[in-house]
């Protein structure tokens, strides 16, 4: 009986000193499926870019610029992220257009990158341009108004 709890509390130190958490569980390890994934999107993105601004003739499609290619660890569905200049319907517009284009689009995916599958093909807006737009907006707008408190400050009316 002894041993046995030995045995197991050796095991327990060799398990927790050599990288593992008590659950046993690597620490700091990348999965292969997560590099893999986000090789495929970058070589998406690239391939997507060219496609949308080459290949693609629908006059609906207005200027896109694909920022980002979120693919999933099984390389079965990709969420890609596109950035559209002009006002709402011209977004709309393109982003409906790209949706009816998805299976040349994936087709011609299919030809570049050589995979067992292609993934399927999701268009979403990137609002992140937007937003970080708007932070920098409140930001300045913060700095002014602070410039403005201190050079109050300097000059107090009488």
């Amino acid at each position: 009986m002894r041993l046995l709890h030995l045995l197991l509390s050796w095991k327990l130190h060799v398990q927790t000193s050599s990288g593992c958490n008590a659950s046993g569980k690597k620490r700091g390890v990348v999965k292969m499926g997560t590099i893999r994934s986000n090789r495929i999107g970058e070589q998406m993105k690239k391939e997507l870019s060219d496609i949308i601004g080459r290949k693609i003739k629908d006059p609906r499609v207005g200027f896109v610029t694909v920022t980002a290619v979120d693919v999933t660890g099984d390389l079965q569905q990709a969420t890609v992220y596109v950035s559209v200049f002009g006002d709402a319907d011209q977004k709309e517009q393109t982003l409906r257009s790209l949706a009816k284009a998805t299976g040349f689009i994936r087709t011609e995916i299919g030809k570049r990158i050589r995979m067992r599958k292609t993934p399927d093909i999701f268009f979403k807006f990137d609002e992140s341009l937007n937003y970080g737009s708007k932070i920098e907006s409140l930001l300045s707008d913060i700095k002014r108004e602070d410039e403005e408190d201190e050079e109050n400050e300097e000059h107090p009316k009488p």
